[in-house]
C-alpha cells in the first residue's frame, strides 16, 4: 500500500502555507521616490517569499525521521542501498535516461543535488479540478515507471500542488487525490509501493506568482522526486 505522509509535517504545511500567503496576496510598503509601491519592488518581495515557501516544502519529506523510516521499509523488501561515490554515478544514468523517455512529453526533469524531480503539469496530466488522469498521459508516465523500476534504490515522494484559488480544503484534498493518482498509476506499472509516499500540498508552495493566469497554471502540478537509498 502505498503511504501518506505522517501527520508530523502538518506544522511545516502551515508554515509554508503562511509563507505563501504572504507571497501571493501580501502588501508591503515599498515606495518609489514620491511615496508609491513600485511593482518590481512588491514582485522581488513575493518572488523572495516563495523561495521560501519552496525551502520549506523541499523537506516535508525528506527529513531524517521520515527518510530513516522508508529506507529501512525498503531494506526489508530486499532493496539494496547505494555507497559513497556510486551515488552520484546511479543519478547521473537515471537522470539521463528519464530525460530520453519523457522528452515532448511536457514532463520537466530538474536535478537538484543528488535528487530528481519531475514536475508533472496539470494541463498535461489532469483536466482542471479534477483528479483522473488523462489518457494521452499514460505512455509518458509509463517511461517514467520504466525508469523507475530499472533504478529501484531509490525512494520517490509523489507531491500535488495547486494554485490558489478556492479553499483550503478543497485545495488539499485534489492536491492528495491528484498525487494519489500519479503513485497508483506508477504502481499498475510495476514501481514497487514500498518505495512510494504520497503528500497533497494544496497551495502552500507555489512556485509562481498566483496573480496572474500563467503563474497560477505553473503552480497546478504533481512533482515526483526520486532520492537514492543511501547507506
Amino acid at each position: 500500500m502505498i503511504r501518506s505522509a505522517p501527520r508530523n509535517v502538518a506544522l511545516a504545511l502551515m508554515t509554508a502555507a503562511a509563507l505563501s500567503a504572504c507571497a501571493t496576496g501580501g502588501s508591503y510598503v515599498q515606495s518609489d521616490q514620491y511615496g508609491n509601491p513600485t511593482e518590481q519592488q512588491s514582485r522581488t518581495g513575493r518572488n523572495a517569499l516563495i523561495g521560501t515557501a519552496i525551502g520549506v516544502a523541499a523537506g516535508l519529506l525528506t527529513g531524517d525521521s521520515a527518510t530513516e523510516r522508508r529506507q529501512h521499509a525498503m531494506v526489508g523488501a530486499g532493496i539494496g542501498a547505494l555507497a559513497g561515490a556510486g551515488v552520484g554515478a546511479y543519478q547521473n544514468k537515471q537522470e539521463r535516461q528519464l530525460r530520453e523517455r519523457t522528452a515532448n512529453t511536457g514532463i520537466d526533469v530538474q536535478r537538484q543535488g543528488d535528487n530528481i524531480v519531475l514536475n508533472l503539469p496539470d494541463g498535461v496530466t489532469f483536466d482542471f479540478g479534477k483528479s483522473a488522469l488523462k489518457p494521452q498521459f499514460y505512455p509518458a508516465l509509463n517511461g517514467v515507471a520504466a525508469t523507475l523500476n530499472e533504478y529501484n534504490q531509490t525512494m520517490i515522494e509523489v507531491v500535488g500542488h495547486t494554485d490558489s484559488i478556492g479553499s483550503d480544503a478543497v485545495n488539499n484534498k485534489l492536491s492528495k487525490e491528484r498525487a494519489d493518482s500519479v503513485a497508483a498509476y506508477l504502481s499498475g506499472q510495476g514501481v514497487q509501493s514500498v518505495r512510494m509516499e504520497t503528500l497533497g500540498a494544496g497551495k502552500a508552495y507555489p512556485i509562481a506568482d498566483n496573480s496572474t493566469d500563467a503563474g497560477r497554471a505553473k503552480n497546478r502540478r504533481v512533482e515526483i522526486r526520486v532520492i537514492p537509498l543511501t547507506q
